[in-house]
């Protein structure tokens, strides 16, 4: 039951980030439900692999190379899910950046 309403938290995230960010549309709430699971499903399986991949890049940049890789997950999404457009690197960061406060502030008054 945990892994619905985690789902259910992160696609209204998404859809309040589609609403907030310019530049970032989601068609419909059951696509935001697509979108959140896929961005998590991209960011416990591809993130790890790609953030191990560029350790150097990452250590040469201090972690700033860790934010490329949020704007990238994003934008793997917008390519694997049908209804949801990203159009340009700041309105992915700003999407990312979106997603992670409001999903935080929801599961912090639900839990």
């Amino acid at each position: 039951m945990g892994i619905i309403i985690r789902i259910l938290i992160s696609a209204v995230a998404v859809f309040a980030a589609s609403k907030f960010v310019p530049g970032v549309g989601v068609a419909s709430f059951g696509t935001a439900i697509i979108v959140a699971i896929v961005l998590g499903l991209l960011n416990a399986f591809v993130k790890p692999i790609l953030t191990i991949l560029t350790i150097p890049i990452t250590i040469l940049t201090l972690g700033l190379f860790l934010i490329v890789l949020n704007v990238l997950m994003v934008y793997l999404t917008a390519a694997f899910v049908d209804g949801f457009r990203v159009s340009g690197f700041i309105a992915a960061l700003l999407f990312s950046i979106v997603v992670s406060v409001v999903t935080w502030l929801i599961d912090a008054v639900v839990n």
